[in-house]
């Protein structure tokens, strides 16, 4: 196995052509106060087929840049969501 960083987070949002946002949530105990903080974080991940839906559960490992902003690339699909109607 290589060193490259993965994570494992949720799509958030599927709106650009072959990109997706994933949400990487994490806690961490606060060092003074001991109380469990969560934070999340945002990556653009590459999704070269177009086949992340909003809610999936998906595995992003590190790739070399491929954009500004974009240094990650979907590996697996760990969950998939229940897609929803969006009425309106």
């Amino acid at each position: 196995m290589n060193k490259r960083r993965r994570l494992q987070g949720r799509v958030i949002s599927n709106k650009m052509e072959k990109t997706v946002v994933v949400a990487v949530d994490r806690s961490k105990q606060h060092p003074l106060y001991k109380k469990v903080v969560r934070y999340t974080m945002k990556y653009m991940a590459h999704d070269e087929n177009n086949e992340a839906q909003i809610g999936d559960v998906v595995q992003i490992v590190e790739s070399r840049p491929l954009s500004k902003r974009k240094r990650w690339a979907i590996e697996s699909f760990v969950n998939r969501g229940q897609q929803t109607e969006e009425v309106g």
